[in-house]
């Protein structure tokens, strides 16, 4: 049921209801995931080689980043940075699966293509999600900066750090890294989609069966998109943290090396050079992880939230015939 599908049986939805039905996902998932994209974004952002060598780097293993973590930062530590992740998820989640519903509706409207085939899911999600993305980059940034950050805090809050980043660093620092973003986004959104699509496909339920496990399925289905999408375009999103940090070395220091970078060429070039192709993939395993869980709990959640949305407006729709008679 992700996207228009003309052949569905039941009531139809419009964007409107795939954006509450996305923003509600993005919110539950967010809550759930959060500690991994803390670690993901701690790996990405450590100069050092990740090593099993305790000279090398902070973190060295996905197990005792999680203990250095807590011992110097608590369970608090695993959140930070919670608010503006929340929000961008929120945000993000309807942007993307409104404007999704949108395109694929066009496409059935306006071409002879099939609206639910793969590959028109790979294009209209990877716009989607482009769209989506200029609208949340900002709040990816304060997101990033805030789990990035040590003790002592340089921002006390989400106030204190919108003000602070506009009055040393002007507005366009909300959107550092926008373009290896934007170039990561399409494919990384688009390949999610594609393979859900594929995955839904060949795992149908016969007929008979009906619609059988159907939420579990599309647990199963998501997370398997989401550990293949991620993987071909992981060092995108790794160049994306590094250029998102930009000016905020200070807060980097109790880490370990900082490094500024003049643009994306610049950012690939030195990592090439100082950390090697392994620097490419820093943090990949609490990624796919997190984009295990994160895509597969998102399109559950989304799927759930659109059917229990279908399902009020068939009870309503019901109610209002029976009124009539």
């Amino acid at each position: 049921m992700v996207g228009y599908d003309p052949g569905a049986q039941g009531a139809t939805l419009s964007p409107k209801e795939a954006a509450i039905a996305g923003s509600a996902a993005g919110m539950v998932t967010r809550a759930l995931i959060s500690p991994f994209d803390v670690l993901k974004i701690r790996f990405q952002l450590q100069i050092e080689h990740v090593s099993s060598k305790r000279s090398e780097g902070k973190y060295w293993g996905l197990f005792q980043a999680v203990r250095c973590i807590y011992v110097e930062e608590g369970v608090p530590a695993f959140w930070k940075g919670h608010i503006p992740a929340q929000l961008l998820s929120i945000g993000f989640g309807a942007v993307q699966f409104a404007s999704f519903h949108f395109l694929t509706e066009l496409v059935h409207t306006s071409t002879q293509y099939d609206s639910q085939t793969a590959g028109v899911h790979f294009v209209c999600g990877g716009l989607a999600a482009c769209s989506a993305t200029v609208a949340c980059q900002p709040l990816d940034t304060l997101r990033t900066r805030f789990a990035a950050q040590g003790e002592p805090k340089v921002y006390r809050n989400l106030r204190h750090g919108i003000s602070t980043m506009y009055s040393s660093e002007g507005v366009l620092t909300f959107y550092r890294g926008l373009s290896p973003t934007l170039m990561a986004v399409f494919p990384y959104a688009g390949l999610q989609f594609f393979f859900y699509n594929v995955f839904k496909n060949l795992l149908a339920p016969p007929p008979k069966t009906g619609n059988a496990g159907g939420n579990l399925k599309s647990l199963v289905c998501g997370s398997g998109a989401g550990i293949i999408s991620k993987t071909i375009t992981y060092p995108f999103d790794l160049f994306k943290k590094r250029l998102q940090v930009g000016g905020f070395e200070t807060a980097r220091v109790h880490f370990g090396q900082v490094r500024s970078y003049s643009g994306l060429g610049d950012c690939m070039l030195r990592i090439a050079k100082e950390e090697g192709v392994p620097g490419f993939f820093k943090g990949l395993s609490p990624s796919l992880v997190k984009a295990a869980l994160s895509t597969g709990f998102t399109f559950f959640w989304y799927e759930f939230f659109l059917n229990a949305m279908c399902n009020l407006k068939e009870t309503q729709t019901i109610k209002d015939l029976t009124k009539d008679l």
